[in-house]
Formats: structure tokens, sequence, C-alpha cells
């Protein structure tokens, strides 16, 4: 059983624990070193739970990874478009719940006051690229080669839903 729940800042350790676990694949963050917990507080206290919510996403009881809904520009005339970021531990990937936090994430928008969703995906990351095509996304910019991954150039791909 997977439950949502928003997050509280003990709960910070963990998550940046995921988000550190993806460094290494190089598949889902341009960070190149691990993060610190110290230096994502004010990253963590830009989430709001009614309009911009960092979710914690358990399955069974046990902490599994998380969902975030962040500006995607701090300029107010955006304030009905948001970024999405799903994060899950390694265990739980590959075995279908980024379905189901994607897809409780689209439900979730109306009552969030968000009417475009977007997702920033580097063009080699098949897996969450199908993942977005088949709940709906569709290709609003692709970047190429504007991430340095330690001389290896890769590209950005943005994929957006009206929801």
């Amino acid at each position: 059983m997977i439950t949502y729940r928003n997050a509280n800042i003990k709960d910070l350790p963990a998550i940046v624990g995921t988000y550190n676990s993806t460094i290494p694949t190089r598949m889902v963050t341009a960070d190149l070193e691990p993060a610190s917990v110290e230096s994502k507080v004010a990253w963590f206290n830009l989430h709001n739970p009614k309009t911009r919510p960092l979710w914690v996403v358990e399955y069974d009881g046990a902490y599994a990874g998380w969902i975030s809904f962040t500006d995607f520009k701090s300029r107010h005339a955006y304030h009905k478009t948001s970024e999405i970021g799903i994060y899950l531990e390694e265990k739980f990937r590959g075995k279908g719940l980024g379905d189901a936090c994607l897809k409780y994430a689209i439900e979730k928008c109306a009552s969030l006051n968000i009417t475009s969703l977007t997702g920033f995906i580097f063009g080699h990351n098949e897996p969450s690229l199908k993942l977005f095509y088949k709940h709906g996304f569709e290709k609003w910019a692709h970047m190429p080669g504007i991430c340095d991954m330690e001389g290896i150039l890769r590209d950005v791909i943005i994929l957006g839903k009206k929801v």
C-alpha cells in the first residue's frame, strides 16, 4: 500500500539520502557531488503544502522516497506552472512506484492550483522519459548538450502537460 504525506524537517536526512543516491548514476540530477542536509534546508523551506508540497512516499509503512513541486520560475505570472520531481529509494525503482507517484501528483494538481506541470529530464534517462510520456506529457523543449557531466555533454528535455 502506497501512502503520501507532507514532509517535515525530520524527513530531510532521508530525502537528501535518496537524492544523493541518484548522483552516481548521472541519470537524474546535474549535481556531481553529494548534497548535505544543511545545504537543502532552504530548498525544503520553499515548499508549501497548499501550493508547492514536498511529499514523503511510503510503501507498506516504509519510507520509499519523495515527490516535490517547485516553482517553474520565481515570477508570479508563472504561479500556475510547477516542476515536479520524483525520487525513489533504489530498492523501489523499476517496480511501478514511480508510475503511481506521477499519477497521484497529476490528480492533485487541481487542488494545488497548478494548470501546467513540467519535468526536466536528461535525454538519456529513458525510463523517466517513458514514464512521463505514458502519463500524457509532451516534449516542450529540447536543450542539446547543455549539461556537462564531467566531460560528457548531456541533453535536457523539458516535458510538459496541461492538467
